[in-house]
């Protein structure tokens, strides 16, 4: 990854993305590394002041990443395109870089599938960019530093 001056907008934010080995590329926007524990009300019989809490099953938001169109795109579609005839769940990595290029922290994701994958909307009025979108499901994921 190239060095990017540190008052450059995207310095902070360029993730790189690896499932199972294959490189997928660098991404500038990732959302929903997020997890939650669901709870469980129970009523004690007599008792009326509260209810008990239990902590249940923890739900795992979907992971989407964003970029701009480049080569890299074609590898991610061949990579999308394959999960229809193997269906195969894989480990994804999400590496967070710093403005200099270097790893901060990453996340690895188990049992990752494709979602979604959306491409650009084109307009011949309009001066916006072709970006794409990767939506991934998983079942969890580890957080390590570099």
């Amino acid at each position: 990854m190239a060095d990017l001056p540190p008052d450059h907008p995207n310095a902070l934010s360029q993730f790189s993305v690896q499932v199972d080995g294959l490189d997928l590329g660098h991404f500038t926007g990732c959302e929903g590394l997020q997890a939650e524990y669901g709870f469980e009300d129970i009523m004690e019989g007599g008792n009326n002041k509260y209810a008990y809490r239990l902590p249940g099953r923890v739900k795992y938001q979907n992971v989407k990443l964003s970029r701009l169109l480049s080569k890299e795109s074609a590898k991610l579609a061949a990579w999308f395109t394959k999960f229809e005839t193997t269906r195969k769940r894989g480990q994804a990595t999400i590496t967070l870089f710093d403005a200099h290029g270097k790893p901060v922290c990453r996340w690895e994701l188990k049992e990752v599938h494709p979602v979604k994958w959306a491409g650009p909307s084109f307009s011949t009025d309009g001066s916006g960019v072709a970006k794409e979108t990767l939506e991934l499901a998983h079942h969890g994921f580890d957080w390590k530093p570099a």
